[in-house]
């Protein structure tokens, strides 16, 4: 992997788990030796990208949070970023696209900055602080009430603005998904809006890695019927894969 990829690694790592982080878990994530690590902080602290701390680093001019939202990010970080790096790939030039406030859409805004001209409508306040750093973005924040533990919004408000835009591509995650294809989420104020979201898009595009694959209590908002693309990861069990490929397109990342 080249530096300026490397290190632009580091910095997706550090914006998604917003806390510090030590050189020797950088090397063991990226797979690289400590002494490059340090070559790579020395590099990014000179740019002002970062503040080296003891034994580590952490971003620069951001206080690190720990929220439920941004360990959600941090949980399965390789297979979610996987994913949002193949749902990039997607998006063209010109395109109006709309993000929900998922853990694993997190990992394609972060992707999206050599896309160029792009309007991205989206309810998550995170994604619209990360997104804000492309000048080629034009960004729009839906309007609705503040969800303090997912910082998004939501409500009728949002639903009502949704009903009046039309988006190329619609990008939207799941908290779990069952055996049969529905896919749920633990709120039910969240059901109603990713219904909505559904409703306006011309191509509708599920992330969620496989091991989202559970039974849970929660809302269902659609299924994978509702869908025109699923991008996951290896690790569906072979019947069960065939089961939802009668259902939808699968995109698996190994």
């Amino acid at each position: 992997m080249k530096p300026k990829n490397r290190q632009k690694n580091i910095l997706d790592l550090l914006r998604a788990m917003q806390d510090e982080l030590q050189v020797e878990q950088l090397s063991e994530i990226l797979g690289v030796s400590p002494l490059t690590i340090r070559r790579d902080l020395m590099e990014l602290a000179e740019e002002k990208a970062i503040i080296r701390t003891h034994g580590g680093c952490m971003l620069a001019g951001r206080v690190a949070v720990d929220t439920e939202y941004h360990k959600k990010v941090a949980k399965n970080f390789d297979l979610k970023q996987k994913i949002g790096q193949k749902a990039a790939t997607l998006v063209k030039e010109n395109e109006v696209i709309l993000i929900d406030d998922g853990s694993t859409t997190f990992h394609l805004a972060t992707s999206l900055g050599n896309i160029s001209p792009l309007t991205i409508y989206t309810n998550s306040l995170v994604l619209a602080t990360e997104l804000s750093r492309y000048s080629n973005i034009t960004l729009s924040i839906l309007g609705g009430v503040i969800n303090q533990e997912s910082y998004s919004v939501f409500g009728s408000d949002t639903e009502r603005i949704l009903e009046n835009i039309h988006f190329d591509r619609i990008f939207m995650g799941m908290d779990w998904l069952d055996e049969n294809g529905k896919c749920f989420v633990k709120n039910p104020s969240v059901a109603s809006l990713a219904q909505a979201m559904l409703k306006s898009g011309r191509e509708k595009i599920l992330l969620g890695d496989h091991t989202k694959i559970k039974v849970d209590s929660g809302f269902s908002y659609g299924s994978l019927a509702d869908f025109d693309l699923w991008i996951t990861t290896s690790g569906i069990g072979k019947g069960q894969l065939e089961k939802y490929q009668r259902i939808v397109n699968i995109s698996v990342q190994k």
